[in-house]
């Protein structure tokens, strides 16, 4: 009997949840060889976990193709094979051979662990035919209670946050696969070391679940059976993985070594400086659930640059959290959302997009008691000497209770050395699960700052229900005009926001996989002292369906209703009119439709395309913004995209237009030796930026790092502006554990 057996059969959409499936990780002396071929006599002692079943197309009916699954485990790791069986192994899609390729544009295996069985907090690893690592945390089931539509986001971020929730991919453990192909399919090996995983000391049960994608079809098909509207990351769909983990502690100690050469031509530096450092991280696992991080001049020279944005709006966009220190467990930290996220470590140690030297500090995280709880403090320099010191503190707890549901608190400390420059944060969170569809969530916070006199509370409710049909949501919010939450993200002040959003799905039997027609409103009314009460400051009606096929091309047509209210003169960022005067547009309400195509190809394809245009109303004028992007894939071994957005403004305050452009270049030796480049110019900003860098890594992201940077100067800004090149080898050694 295989362990699927022990538990449920497939069921058909609209009928009762079956019982979870249950499966049993075998005790073994003899790990296996990780080495992608599965030939190691130890597999065969494990039971088999098969008969997956589709999520989509056709959710809740057999996989088109077969896979086993079996899980091994010692006194130091578990081991999982996976024979990922293919009837047309020369359609198999390997992907890109590098760490953390985006998954649905592969052939793909993905699991997650439920450590805790809290059904809300996992850990999730998969690879693809090219061997790659994918790993990250899964937090609050993998999203808040819906998602925020009114601004102020970046479409790059990559840890995506509801309110209290989301999928932290830039987590990087430590643990490692090895695949391998013939004509029969393809073939998977991991070992994930019980160090990297946070578990209660005597459990026997975790919970467990994998998806396999087989993109030639465009088919995701689960273990334990998840209803199309949720994903693997809703854990409350997961089956039980039956294994008894050692009660052992570790820690690990991460140092490093840098050299740079650096030239700031825009300070006007005459010449280049060479520096040396050394620093690192050390970990070390307090209990099976709880582990301490310490850091000490802390770098982040490897993390990849963030991508060039243009902004014409008043507001300040959101960039996400790259640097390895600040990912792992995340998710626990996470209050907020959308209109404000009450926790950035963004906010700590970059200043204008500049770093800013990271004495160092330590946190503690992870769970205890019954309570997830976070701990952080860090201590930075001023980025020129005699600039003020800054020590940055966070406090965070909560409880995960039944039903999806979890209460919390968070506190927030920057003080610098400075009397009176100091800002406290002070919020308790909520959410509640109804069923399986229905989820409400909730904050209320204030903030304390020297001279602020106005509002400084802020508060949020947000619904949202998932059916198999349908889809929407519902958000009230209210930001004081002085809430000031410095370790966080609030990029608008003294408003309060209402949301509104449904989407119907319809899924014809012929030419369309999906139809998706939809419509959602938001409106942001004034509560500040700068204008009247209920001033709509910015309000939008959006009307769109998205038209999918099977290969996963799709095409969104859809129109906007925009108001935009100034109640004072607005200076357009960046931009000049064609007599080179700056662009203000004066005070008053505008208000205008626009149209929105977006298309973009099957993404999995040797060659693919994305594309977006909006042309209509902007404030007193008109816009007309286009963008696209062409990517060319030769195996799983190169890449390059090749990126442009184009913004032709008319308004009666000037004409202007903006530019941005990108070149991104990866090789991939093997999955774990690259060279990447990205080149990038911006007319706004005036500048074109350079980043090179190759990367020789070994384990949980460390490695040998080699990274060129230089910008140049393009109009009003002639020649050089900075040039660096930093040689950096950074490596984990185990103290004790494994």
């Amino acid at each position: 009997m295989s362990a699927q057996q022990a538990g449920a059969v497939t069921s058909t959409p609209g009928m009762e949840p079956l019982p979870a499936p249950i499966a049993r990780a075998q005790r073994t002396e003899a790990p296996p060889v990780i080495d992608g071929v599965m030939d190691d006599a130890s597999w065969m002692t494990a039971p088999v976990m098969s008969d997956l079943t589709q999520r989509e197309p056709r959710d809740g009916q057999p996989a088109s193709e077969n896979t086993e699954v079996r899980i091994l485990y010692d006194g130091n790791a578990v081991y999982v094979g996976v024979w990922a069986w293919e009837l047309h192994a020369s359609q198999i899609v390997p992907g890109e051979a590098i760490r953390d390729f985006e998954v649905t544009d592969a052939d793909a295996v993905v699991m997650i662990f439920d450590t805790f069985k809290d059904q809300q907090n996992g850990f999730v690893f998969g690879t693809t035919p090219a061997g790659i690592e994918y790993d990250g945390q899964v937090a609050s089931a993998g999203s808040g209670g819906g998602f925020f539509l009114g601004g102020g986001a970046n479409n790059q971020r990559r840890f995506q946050a509801g309110a209290g929730g989301g999928f932290n991919k830039n987590w990087d453990g430590s643990w490692e696969v090895a695949t391998s192909q013939d004509g029969e399919g393809w073939y998977a090996e991991f070992r994930i070391p019980f160090s990297t995983l946070r578990y209660a000391s005597g459990d026997s049960e975790w919970g467990f679940n994998l998806s396999r994608r087989v993109r030639h079809l465009n088919e995701e098909a689960f273990w334990s059976e998840v209803p199309r509207e949720f994903n693997l990351y809703r854990l409350d769909f997961a089956g039980d993985l039956q294994i008894e983990p050692p009660t052992r502690r570790s820690a690990t100690v991460t140092p490093y070594v840098l050299g740079s050469s650096a030239r700031d031509y825009a300070a006007g530096e005459l010449g280049f400086e060479e520096n040396g450092e050394i620093g690192g991280e050390a970990k070390i696992q307090i209990t099976q659930g709880l582990t301490a991080d310490l850091t000490v001049n802390t770098d982040f020279a490897q993390v990849e640059v963030d991508d060039a944005q243009v902004n014409l709006t008043r507001f300040p966009l959101l960039f996400p959290e790259k640097r390895p220190f600040f990912l792992e467990n995340a998710g626990f930290f996470t209050v907020g959302g959308g209109g404000a996220d009450l926790f950035f470590s963004r906010q700590i140690g970059i200043a204008s997009g500049s770093p800013v030297p990271i004495k160092g500090g330590g946190r503690v995280s992870g769970r205890t008691l019954g309570l997830n709880v976070g701990g952080l403090y860090i201590q930075t320099d001023g980025v020129a000497e005699g600039q003020n010191r800054n020590a940055y503190g966070v406090a965070r707890v909560a409880k995960e209770l039944p039903g999806r549901s979890k209460i919390g608190a968070l506190f927030t400390d920057r003080r610098s050395n400075l009397d009176g420059d100091e800002n406290q944060t002070y919020a308790v969170d909520g959410q509640l699960g109804i069923g399986d569809q229905v989820t409400i969530n909730s904050y209320l916070a204030k903030t304390e700052t020297p001279g602020r006199t106005e509002s400084e509370v802020a508060w949020d409710v947000t619904g949202a229900v998932a059916t198999r049909s349908f889809r929407a949501n519902a958000t009230a919010q209210q930001i004081g005009e002085d809430f000031n939450p410095e370790i966080g993200f609030v990029p608008r002040r003294g408003h309060r926001y209402y949301q509104l959003f449904g989407m119907y799905y319809i899924r014809p039997s012929k030419f369309f996989r999906e139809l998706r027609p939809h419509v959602s409103y938001f409106t942001y009314r004034n509560r500040s002292t700068v204008a009247e009460q209920g001033f709509e400051i910015s309000s939008r009606v959006h009307i769109d369906n998205h038209w999918q096929w099977d290969s996963g091309m799709e095409l969104h047509t859809g129109a906007n209703w925009t108001r935009e209210g100034l109640y004072e003169p607005f200076e357009i960022p960046g931009v000049e009119d064609p007599n080179g005067n700056p662009v203000i547009v004066p005070s008053g309400l505008y208000d205008g439709w626009d149209a929105q195509i977006v298309y973009f190809t099957d993404q999995s394809r040797t060659v693919s395309f994305n594309s977006r245009f909006n042309w209509g109303a902007f404030l007193s004028g008109d816009k007309r913004t286009s963008s696209a992007d062409v990517t060319f894939r030769y195996g799983d071994r190169s890449s390059a995209t090749v990126a442009a957005t184009y913004n032709d403004v008319e308004l009666p305050e000037g004409d202007f237009t903006t530019l941005l452009t990108s070149l991104k270049l990866g090789y991939f030796f093997t999955p774990r030796i690259y060279v990447q480049g990205l080149v990038q110019y911006s007319d706004q900003v005036d500048r074109w930026s350079t980043n090179l860098r190759f990367g020789w890594l070994n384990t949980a992201g460390t490695g040998l790092f080699i990274v060129y940077n230089d910008v140049q100067g393009f109009d009003t800004l002639q020649g050089p502006q900075a040039r660096s090149l930093i040689i950096k080898y950074t490596r984990q050694f185990n103290v004790f554990g494994m």
